[in-house]
């Protein structure tokens, strides 16, 4: 596996990636209606996006040339993190988010900050997140739940 920063010709392959893992891997947490709000392929702006990923620290995951992971900061905050449905449980999220962390305590913060689903709570709990509170997001006009989370950094 090989972890690089991201470049705009990634995006489709991202988008691609964001779309089936929340089709096929949250909808276990999720209702289709919620689904649908979250990931619909008619409502994602690739432009947005894009401009998104450039302007946050963004890292992408490769294997044997196809992208199965990436994730971004702004600041402190982890804005998202996602592996392609087909590579869960392979350490690729671990590995994203261990660089990821170096990079915030490097950069001075104290805590790093997510909003997690329901879906990958148990990753960041086991990655010693400690929960702030559960919230209601509004996506195009369904609600879905996701946890305030947030971890001490060692900063050395």
């Amino acid at each position: 596996m090989r972890i690089r920063s991201y470049h705009s010709d990634d995006c489709q392959a991202i988008l691609s990636l964001f779309y089936e893992t929340v089709h096929r891997i949250n909808r276990r947490d999720y209702t289709q209606e919620q689904i649908e709000a979250w990931a619909n392929n008619n409502k994602i702006d690739p432009i947005a996006w894009d401009l998104s990923l450039i302007h946050h620290k963004t890292l992408v995951a490769e294997m044997n040339g196809i992208i199965v992971g990436f994730g971004d900061l702004n600041g402190n905050f982890l804005d998202r993190l996602y592996v392609h449905a087909e590579y869960q449980r392979r350490g690729i999220a671990t590995a994203i988010m261990d660089r990821l962390e170096l990079y915030v305590a490097e950069q001075n913060y104290v805590t790093i900050v997510t909003h997690a689903s329901i879906t990958a709570y148990p990753f960041f709990r086991d990655r010693n997140y400690q929960l702030v509170k559960e919230q209601q997001v509004e996506r195009h006009g369904v609600f879905l739940k996701n946890m305030i989370m947030q971890k001490k950094l060692d900063i050395k």
